[in-house]
């Protein structure tokens, strides 16, 4: 087909019945010498010569190919497989909105309902839905599932301090003006036992993350004892956590969790400057009449042939706005088939590998660096990819050395979230951070207590 595909009769027409003669009548209040200004581009190139000036101009970018990272704080860098980008790279997947047809989106429905099945497989729940946003979306939504279930009649939410700060940002946004009280005292460790004593008859919802913001891991014993205490006063206990994570550890279906979340980026999704994203969600079979969004099913047409269909959708696109729980208005469809086609090619037990591999590397790096003069592991707790790091000077400082120096993107400062957390970092460490890599930051910060040791002895 044509870009423009009128002919000129067509145009002619038209015109006629706007009442102009040509194009140019269409520009007449613009003073005429403001109409066709000359904008003095440079000479013509080859295509030759306009991808080299453009992979010049890309060369001046900081990206992960040039530069070591231990940055994480709920944005990481795992190996995604090539079948990944293959698999999402197909037309049919990457120009599809949204699967309004069932009958001529077989394909988009049975790649969503495989996502939907590894993540329930994955987080130990009975039912995940199509997607959302991200994973703080999810974690609002979870919020607003929890109000939904116990019919508006319950309008407080309790918010670990331990969670995302950028969760808790969100949950406030997104529900602002709904009367409801949200309480989190960020200035708290993550005392599970202080979350119980605000725990009351009025909670709709006990939000925890684990692992946590800070990378510390919350033993099942743990986390089923706050499960038993959140469900004892008629309360749902949502658990955010690192997919990940799970290729290791225990599910949080098997310890109580009534609602998972998690940011699904890490499952197949490139860092791309923080979006598009991934919002994982999952619950119980008894919320699927609360759910936002959609779920896909399997069924049977009528021949007796596999078919995939919309089974729920209670999102207000299909349903009236007042019946709809949410106004979540898409999914983030490309994303989980990028998601689905990791978890398919990793399997159990590559995932397994892949968290095996982010939790000696860190706690290899954690060691090194609390040998150091000057630096000083904040909590002694179990911790998967990520830890807290006690710092001699500012982070900001210490970041910007190791960029210059050595060419490393340092962590977290968390002092921007947690203010009696100063010169405090968030490290980060995967699979995809090599030996040397972990030495080099070790080496450079290293050098940082080297340079301080002189002012302290002088003072």
């Amino acid at each position: 087909m044509r870009f423009i595909p009128h002919t000129d009769t067509e145009r002619t027409r038209m015109m006629a019945a706007i009442g102009i003669n040509t194009i140019d009548d269409l520009f007449a209040d613009i003073p005429e010498q403001y109409r066709y200004p000359d904008l003095q581009l440079p000479d013509p190139l080859t295509e030759m010569e306009v991808v080299r000036e453009l992979e010049e101009i890309a060369g001046e970018n900081a990206h992960l190919g040039r530069f070591a990272n231990f940055l994480g704080a709920g944005a990481y860098r795992h190996f995604i497989p090539s079948l990944v980008d293959t698999v999402i790279s197909r037309s049919e997947f990457y120009t599809a909105y949204t699967p309004y047809q069932p009958e001529i989106s077989q394909g988009t429905l049975q790649a969503t309902f495989e996502y939907q099945s590894m993540i329930t497989a994955l987080t130990g729940m009975d039912v995940a839905n199509a997607s959302h946003y991200d994973g703080a979306t999810a974690v609002a939504e979870a919020a607003i599932m929890a109000i939904n279930v116990h019919r508006l009649k319950r309008k407080k939410i309790i918010v670990s301090p331990t969670l995302h700060p950028m969760s808790r940002e969100v949950l406030r946004t997104y529900t602002q003006g709904m009367g409801l009280s949200i309480v989190g005292d960020e200035e708290q460790d993550n005392d599970f036992h202080a979350l119980l004593g605000q725990c009351d008859k009025d909670t709709s919802l006990v939000i925890v993350q684990n692992p946590d913001f800070l990378g510390q891991l919350h033993s099942p014993e743990e986390m089923q004892d706050l499960a038993d205490a959140v469900h004892a006063q008629g309360a749902l206990l949502c658990v955010a956590t690192d997919p990940i994570a799970l290729g290791l550890f225990t599910p949080p279906g098997d310890y109580g969790a009534d609602i998972v979340t998690a940011e699904g980026q890490c499952l197949g999704n490139s860092l791309s400057f923080g979006g598009p994203y991934l919002g994982i969600f999952a619950f119980g079979s008894k919320l699927v009449r609360k759910s936002s969004g959609r779920l896909v099913g399997e069924t049977t047409d009528s021949t007796g042939s596999c078919g995939y269909v919309l089974t729920l959708n209670t999102r207000e696109q299909h349903i009236r706005r007042g019946k709809a729980t949410s106004n979540i208005c898409t999914n983030q469809g490309l994303n989980a088939v990028a998601a689905a086609a990791y978890l398919s090619a990793m399997g159990k037990n590559g995932l397994r590998k892949v968290a095996e591999l982010c939790w000696h590397k860190a706690h290899y790096a954690a060691s090194s660096i609390a040998e150091l003069h000057g630096f000083d592991l904040l909590d002694e707790r179990p911790f998967f990819k990520e830890f807290v790091v006690r710092c001699p000077r500012p982070v900001e400082e210490i970041n910007q050395f190791l960029l210059e120096e050595y060419g490393i993107i340092g962590g977290y400062d968390l002092g921007s979230d947690y203010p009696y957390l100063g010169n405090v970092m968030l490290l980060c460490v995967t699979e995809m951070n090599t030996r040397a890599e972990i030495e080099d930051l070790v080496n450079a910060l290293r050098e940082v207590t080297e340079e301080i040791i002189p002012l302290e002895v002088s003072l």
